[in-house]
C-alpha cells in the first residue's frame, strides 16, 4: 500500500493537546507544574516531536484520572504505524511465516 493511501498518523501529543489540555482550558505551564513533567518535554510531545515515555504516561494518568495504559497504548499504536509505513512491506517480503 502506498503512503498516500494511509490515514494521517495521530501522535499521542496531538490527543493530549486537542482532547485534554485545550478542552479543559489548561495551559502547558499548569500541566507542567501539576505533573512535574518539564515544560520543554510537554511542548515537544504536544508538537509531536517527542515520544511519550512510561514515566510521562504515569504522570498524565494521575493528573487526568486516566490509566497509564491509555497513554502507552496511544504511543504504541503510533510507533507500530510508523514502523509499518517505514518497513512493513520490506518485512513482509523478507520474512517467511512459520505457518507457511
Amino acid at each position: 500500500m502506498s503512503a498516500s493511501k494511509y490515514l494521517p498518523l495521530i501522535h499521542p501529543g496531538e490527543i493530549l493537546l486537542e482532547e485534554f489540555i485545550k478542552p479543559m482550558g489548561l495551559s502547558l505551564a499548569l500541566v507542567s507544574r501539576s505533573t512535574g513533567i518539564p515544560a520543554s518535554r510537554l511542548t515537544e510531545i504536544t508538537k509531536c516531536r517527542r515520544r511519550l515515555s512510561a514515566e510521562t504516561a504515569l504522570r498524565l494518568s494521575k493528573f487526568f484520572s486516566t490509566s497509564a495504559a491509555f497513554w502507552i497504548g496511544l504511543q504504541s499504536e503510533h510507533d507500530l504505524e510508523v514502523a509499518e509505513r517505514a518497513v512493513g512491506a520490506k518485512i513482509r517480503r523478507e520474512v517467511v511465516s512459520l505457518a507457511s
